[in-house]
């Protein structure tokens, strides 16, 4: 049968106002594509800063480590939060039990968090020692002395997790 052109015009602009389908192969690709990439970036682990000087020992614990004032000890050097506050060799060679350049920072650190955030207690003062694993035990007796001198009683040292052995 032979169409007007009326009529040829009006069944192709009928075929244009039609709405198109919806493609859900394409949103489900990308749901999954979400899905896996949440999976993966969603670790519920926390990682302390580490530095490449620095190879801390091996522990089991399962406690994860809190947010804390962290103390670095490399075998160069005495960091708090990154800031250089000693060398290990003056602290080795010094006669004093307590690092005073420390305990001074230590000091200022807690003054400016307590007029920060909420008010602590000297006893709710947690602070973290990260140290080389071959750092000598007379620097680490000087540092937790001077921690303590500083009213930073609750100390946690950190430590790399031993995974479990698949049976």
């Amino acid at each position: 049968m032979i169409q007007s052109r009326r009529a040829r015009r009006m069944e192709r602009n009928h075929r244009k106002a039609k709405t198109p389908g919806l493609n859900l192969v394409a949103l489900i690709d990308i749901l999954t594509i979400l899905v896996f990439f949440l999976l993966v970036n969603s670790s519920s682990t926390q990682h302390l800063p580490s530095q490449k000087s620095l190879k801390l020992p091996t522990s089991i614990s399962k406690l994860t480590p809190e947010d804390t004032l962290l103390i670095e000890i490399t075998r160069t050097d005495i960091l708090i939060q990154g800031v250089h506050v000693a060398s290990v060799d003056e602290v080795l060679n010094s006669a004093n039990e307590i690092i005073p350049k420390l305990k001074d920072e230590l000091a200022y650190l807690a003054a400016n968090k307590t007029q920060i955030q909420t008010p602590e207690t000297p006893a709710d003062r947690k602070i973290t020692i990260m140290g080389d694993e071959n750092i000598s035990y007379v620097l680490i007796r000087k540092v937790l002395t001077t921690c303590q001198q500083a009213k930073f009683t609750k100390i946690a040292f950190s430590a790399n997790q031993k995974s479990k052995a698949k049976s």
